[in-house]
């Protein structure tokens, strides 16, 4: 499986933007995918995930309310919709294949992409 970021780039501060993670193929129906992030000079933290399956999925409490995963089935895509965006949000966003099945999801992944940077500005 081969995980594709793209979407990232530079967005001012509340304003929004839209990255996309593909995946080469979708191994399985319920197959779930989780968004990563890494701030300069900070270690990589969890974002949210979603189980392309039924919808499910969990956020960290940062981005409640300003983000949202998506799923595009038809594309093989899973997207991370960022609202009001914030400086704290810069960094590399990285997805990964998780268990989207708790809030202990990010404990479990395998395949990574490669990242797409997001620079939020004031």
């Amino acid at each position: 499986v081969q995980l594709v970021e793209s979407g990232g780039g530079l967005v001012q501060a509340g304003g929004s933007l839209r990255l996309s993670c593909t995946i080469i193929p979708v191994p399985f129906d319920d197959y779930s995918v989780g968004w990563f992030r890494q701030a300069p000079g900070k270690e990589r933290e969890p974002v949210g995930c979603i189980m392309r399956s039924d919808g499910t999925t969990y956020y960290t409490d940062s981005v409640k309310g300003r983000f949202t995963i998506s799923s595009d089935i038809a594309k093989d895509t899973v997207d991370l919709q960022m609202n009001n965006v914030k400086l704290e949000d810069t960094g590399i966003y990285y997805c990964a294949d998780t268990i989207c099945a708790n809030d202990m999801w990010y404990r479990q992944t395998d395949h990574w992409g490669q990242g797409t940077q997001v620079t939020v500005s004031s």
